[in-house]
């Protein structure tokens, strides 16, 4: 058994999980039958938990991979903000700030009106 160690990890946002699933990777070369026939070919092709990921990413990032990590790192200069909602609040883009409050329900402090404001003003920015 091979064991991998980890050696970093970081919270990544849909946008730039897109851009690391579209690069240019050596793909599974996988062999079929052709129908007229008898012989084989072989053809690229993504494993299905791949193109599910590539079809999620695609759907759902709604910035570049630049200006979604430039986005959470304002975020992160604001106070009461972790990386995690940070990485959340670039993924989700919120306009309201009920949106906002929801992003911020399963933690153990709530937002001012003048946080949340100011939330809403760095998102837009990047809208």
């Amino acid at each position: 058994m091979i064991v991998k160690d980890i050696i970093e990890e970081s919270a990544l946002t849909l946008a730039e999980a897109k851009e690391i699933l579209n690069a240019p990777k050596k793909r599974e070369r996988v062999k079929r039958k052709k129908k007229e026939g008898n012989e084989a070919a072989e053809e690229d092709e993504m494993r299905f938990e791949r193109r599910k990921a590539v079809e999620n990413t695609t759907k759902f990032a709604k910035l570049g991979a630049n200006e979604s990590r430039a986005l959470v790192n304002e975020l992160l200069e604001l106070e009461k903000t972790k990386e995690e909602i940070a990485v959340r609040i670039a993924d989700l883009m919120p306009k309201s700030k009920n949106e906002v409050r929801a992003i911020y329900a399963k933690e153990r402090f709530t937002l001012t009106e003048a946080n949340i404001e100011e939330i809403l003003d760095c998102v837009a920015k990047y809208e």
